[in-house]
């Protein structure tokens, strides 16, 4: 049966690659980008936000769509004339919450009326909302907001500061710790805290103190949740003196205020009024919390080691009743991402990681676990209230992502199906390469996975040139899904076939394959990405005397190591890489980050800094290769690009820097990001189409 389903989602997926022409980087750009679907309370109705680039504009717009639960056609209920995201319903299924910035400045809470069609603003926030939660008795909304740690809501305290900070004469910074800098931003007397917004009164702070409650998240959104009954708020939070070094949110109670009338739940914490309850106290990552629909429990992400952000993701319960936790599904090898609750309190979905796909499984809470999805990458899962079928988004590698439903009670003739359909059109116009899930031996014997991606109207009697795409993390992988930056289309629609190796470090393949890169950056995972390379240049369609290699981030200190170690590629690509360990040390912010990949700092354990350096193989450099770096990155600041550019020129090596000043670690705006494609891939064509 499986595989019968694992037939019809590929056929489904690669039916839309049906046009004459190759992708190309404006029809990237002309897809429309489907969010998280939200179902309706009474499980007949879906919102999700749908996103589009207006190039000109160099912007990203969006705007919240409604779709039958069952299919159909699509209908827009907000302006979408800048960002209107995250919608949330109301309890009573009446109205849809969600955040806009239509009226300038920040984000704030809008909420529309499903029966009048009216839709009026909420919030008035300083510093704006994000990630709304409804209330249960549907009387307000909980959202997060950066706010003045001593100020709270209060608008006069808000005022005075603001008016304060905008009068400074010097926009100087005296700086007094560290993380004062994170990502693309610099650290400011504002904090994220949680506020309550009732539809009828005055803002309250919910976690005031000094402190990020929710922390800061890649994933973000998922970090607080309201208990059924409405009297209790779990959130994470970071307490550490030191966050520079620490990965240790724990989770924390707090009563929201009066009880909200309905049922109590059945399964109370005891959390005194005010007094935010610390329930977790593991040395690493507790994040995630959601409630069970019957009250029992706080599901919730939990990681063992303190300081190692790429410990495996558990699956803890806790105990609201006992004031206990415990992990479920022990035996489960790959990490949590993303969960939800089945209705009747006795599972979760969850979405994790598998060998180049992202799939959902059904962990009960007596540990038995069941695969739902099989193929492609799913993620934002959700359940509807009868428990019979799950609702998220699906994509592959040959097409965007769209919502499709999936029953849980799995049978013979089982298949998932398309809710929404936004982009078929615009991919039966264009024609996409197939990819191929291949295996190969690497280092020690592992059995190491990657894709080979050949390019449109692939003429099998002919060689073509290869581009092999290293990813970052290294913590991560390249899946079966679509993606916007380093989308392999793009390369393989200008004539190439593309390698995309998951070596170690990759995730979906257990732990162990996970963290036998730490502490070994130029080890193992060398050798696992050059075997998968001699099978992608033994293929009879690749010329193994053209072959390019490019990477960001971690997959550009692979790039930068490879210059020094192998005159296998005719040209690289180096984004945002690591290039010299001890100044990156210096300079960039999670410290945790290194100190636990290297073992300690560089004056501690000197060994490894120097062992795994790229810098310290610059006379070994001789392969063209383009740098391209944001000044904004704060993750692997400026210097690395620059002083690897600078190496490349004084060795008189052919290069060129593409220099962007209002990008941080990704280049993201329109604009941007093609000027990146069009730059790499000239480069390419520039040394592997001689």
């Amino acid at each position: 049966m499986k595989k019968l389903l694992l037939i019809a989602l590929l056929t489904a997926s690669s039916a839309l690659a049906q046009g004459t022409q190759p992708i190309t980087f404006n029809d990237l750009m002309a897809i429309r980008r489907v969010g998280a679907p939200q179902l309706s309370p009474d499980g007949r109705s879906i919102a999700y936000d749908l996103s589009t680039i207006d190039m000109s504009a160099n912007i990203r717009k969006s705007a919240i769509y409604l779709i039958a639960a069952s299919g159909g056609s699509s209908k827009r209920v907000s302006e979408g004339a800048k960002q209107d995201e995250a919608p949330a319903w109301s309890p009573d299924g009446k109205t849809i919450a969600y955040v806009s910035n239509r009226d300038g400045g920040a984000k704030q809470i809008y909420l529309y009326d499903l029966a009048s069609g009216a839709t009026r603003k909420l919030s008035n926030l300083q510093g704006g909302a994000g990630s709304v939660k409804w209330l249960p008795d549907g009387s307000g909304l909980i959202a997060v907001s950066d706010i003045y740690p001593d100020c709270g809501v209060d608008p006069t305290c808000i005022k005075q500061k603001t008016d304060a900070e905008g009068a400074k004469p010097s926009q100087a910074r005296v700086i007094t710790s560290l993380l004062y800098r994170h990502w693309k931003a610099w650290q400011e007397p504002t904090r994220t805290h949680i506020v309550l917004v009732p539809l009828n009164g005055t803002p309250r702070d919910l976690t005031p103190g000094a402190f990020d409650a929710p922390p800061f998240s890649l994933g973000g959104g998922d970090e607080f949740d309201v208990s059924p009954d409405g009297r209790d708020l779990v959130f994470a939070r970071d307490t550490e003196e030191h966050p520079e070094i620490s990965t240790n949110s724990d989770l924390f109670v707090v009563p929201i205020g009066a009880p909200i009338a309905g049922p109590a739940s059945t399964g109370s914490s005891p959390v005194k009024a005010g007094a935010p309850l610390r329930i977790t106290t593991r040395q690493g990552a507790d994040t995630s919390p959601k409630y069970s629909p019957d009250g029992k429990w706080i599901a919730y992400r939990s990681q063992s080691r303190a300081g190692y952000e790429s410990d495996l993701w558990e699956l803890w319960l806790y105990n609201r009743a006992a004031n206990t936790s415990a992990r479920i599904g022990e035996s489960f090898p790959n990490w949590i991402e993303a969960m939800t609750w089945a209705p009747d309190s006795k599972s979760l979905y969850v979405v994790a990681p598998e060998k180049g796909e992202n799939e959902i499984y059904r962990i009960a809470l007596d540990n038995k676990i069941e695969r739902i999805t099989i193929a492609g990458s799913a993620d934002a899962p959700v359940v509807s209230r009868d428990g019979k079928t799950i609702y998220y988004d699906w994509s592959t590698l040959t097409g965007p992502a769209e919502i499709w439903s999936y029953p849980t009670k799995v049978t013979g003739n089982t298949q998932g199906t398309a809710i929404t359909h936004e982009n078929d059109t615009l991919m039966r116009s264009v024609f996409v390469g197939m990819p191929e899930s291949r295996f190969w031996t690497g280092a020690d014997g592992a059995q190491v996975q990657g894709f080979v991606i050949k390019p449109p109207h692939y003429d099998p009697t002919k060689k073509y040139p290869g581009i092999v795409l290293i990813h970052g993390g290294p913590q991560g992988a390249w899946s079966d899904s679509w993606g916007y930056r380093w989308n392999p289309q793009i390369f393989a629609s200008r004539g190439y076939v593309v390698f995309m190796p998951n070596p170690r470090g990759s995730t979906g393949f257990g732990q162990k394959f996970v963290e036998e890169i730490s502490g070994d950056w130029g080890g193992k995972v060398v050798t696992d990405i050059m075997n998968g390379v001699d099978m992608f240049a033994a293929l009879p369609y690749v010329d193994a005397n053209r072959l390019g290699a490019a990477g960001g981030s971690f997959g550009g200190y692979m790039v930068d190591w490879l210059l020094g170690h192998t005159d296998r590629f005719k040209a690289f690509v180096s984004h945002a890489g690591v290039y010299d360990l001890v100044s990156m040390y210096g300079v960039t912010e999670e410290l945790w980050f290194p100190e636990f990949e290297f073992r300690g700092t560089p004056w501690d354990n000197p060994e490894l800094y120097q062992k795994w350096s790229p810098n310290n193989f610059v006379k070994n450099f001789k392969t063209p290769t383009l740098v391209t770096h944001g000044e904004l990155d704060f993750r692997v600041p400026i210097n690395q690009g620059l002083e690897l550019f600078t190496a490349l020129q004084r060795r008189g090596i052919p290069s060129k820097l593409l220099y962007f000043p209002d990008e941080g670690h990704w280049v993201l705006m329109p604009q941007n990001s093609k000027l990146w494609y069009a730059t790499v891939g000239d480069w390419f064509d520039q040394w592997l189409k001689k």
